[in-house]
């Protein structure tokens, strides 16, 4: 009996010292945001407003950059085996360098001080210039043999021209290591500078390896490219006329295959063009000379083997299917 009573009077004490406690604790209401961040997030959209966003700035100006590391990294990146002294090069535009003497000069110091131990990237780029379009040339040739001479001009331009240069580049992250006078680095300059590195590859690893490159990274750009978005031509059937003239084939007779909605506003029209009893293409239009124009590019595709079903483009031929191309790199 005396244990319980005990027990019930140390039960009552834990209970007594409990609400004491309890009642020392105050609760506060706690706000998902600051009272202040209201005006202040106003006051922050509305100079953006007035002034406008702040200027790009490179990513060497943002801290914990190390420009050797960034090089070699990239080269990593790539798995290709470069010269660091040649990749280096290969990123310092010649423009670069003119504004950088000039800042130092205006900076008082004399000309011993101001010269820079660098060296501008014109010999690389001309180099790797001549021997990109040489390549895509090449590759053009062996890839579609039977593509005239204007069709091989075009794809050769397209591939080589500033655009896809500059996408490919900007993609392959040489626009934070090119040193330029002016950021964002013009179009021209991004142009240079992967041509130059095309040169420095070329010095440091050899033709064969840079052909590789060029492969997997210029050329997979005609990947779901159109003959014809590539290559304007204004007159298809002439075209085809032509060609198939030349193969010793009869020329091709347009006939009506079916028609849609002939008297609503959208009319559909399928032409078929016939050779000696046998048909070549057939295309839609919106007018039967639509859909006759349109036969006559399938069926030029077709002749080309640029068609739209065709196999998908072999970017890891053999040995024997790259010597050709891997020889006039080595002449460019």
């Amino acid at each position: 009996m005396a244990t319980g009573f005990m027990l019930n009077r140390g039960a009552l004490t834990l209970g007594i010292h409990c609400q004491n406690v309890c009642r020392n604790i105050s609760l506060t209401q706690v706000r998902e945001k600051k009272r202040w961040m209201k005006a202040y997030t106003y006051l922050m959209a509305k100079k953006l407003k007035l002034e406008g966003p702040p200027p790009p700035k490179p990513r060497s100006q943002e801290p914990n950059w190390d420009y050797h590391a960034e090089v070699q990294a990239f080269s990593v990146r790539l798995q290709e085996n470069f010269s660091m002294d040649l990749l280096k090069t290969a990123f310092v535009n010649p423009c670069y360098l003119q504004a950088e003497m000039a800042r130092r000069q205006e900076l008082g110091m004399d000309s011993e001080t101001t010269a820079l131990l660098l060296k501008d990237n014109v010999q690389l780029s001309a180099k790797g210039e001549t021997l990109t379009k040489g390549f895509v040339t090449d590759w053009c040739r062996v890839s579609f043999p039977s593509l005239p001479n204007e069709g091989m001009e075009s794809i050769v331009g397209h591939l080589t021209s500033l655009g896809t240069v500059t996408y490919v580049a900007r993609n392959l992250g040489m626009e934070d290591l090119t040193m330029s006078a002016e950021f964002p680095i013009p179009d021209d300059v991004l142009y240079s500078t992967f041509m130059a590195v095309i040169g420095a590859l070329q010095e440091s690893s050899g033709a064969e390896k840079t052909g590789f490159f060029l492969r997997d990274f210029l050329v997979t750009q005609l990947i779901g490219k159109d003959l014809f978005d590539l290559w304007t031509v204004v007159n298809p059937m002439g075209l085809l006329m032509e060609e198939l003239s030349k193969r010793n084939v009869p020329l091709p007779e347009p006939r009506l295959i079916r028609s849609a909605g002939a008297s609503t506003v959208l009319p559909l029209y399928f032409v078929g063009l016939y050779s000696d009893k046998k048909l070549l293409a057939q295309g839609p239009g919106e007018t039967v000379a639509d859909a006759e124009e349109e036969a006559a590019r399938v069926a030029l595709r077709k002749l080309y083997g640029f068609s739209e079903n065709r196999r998908p483009l072999n970017f890891s031929p053999q040995q024997q299917q790259q010597q050709p191309l891997i020889q006039s790199a080595s002449s460019n």
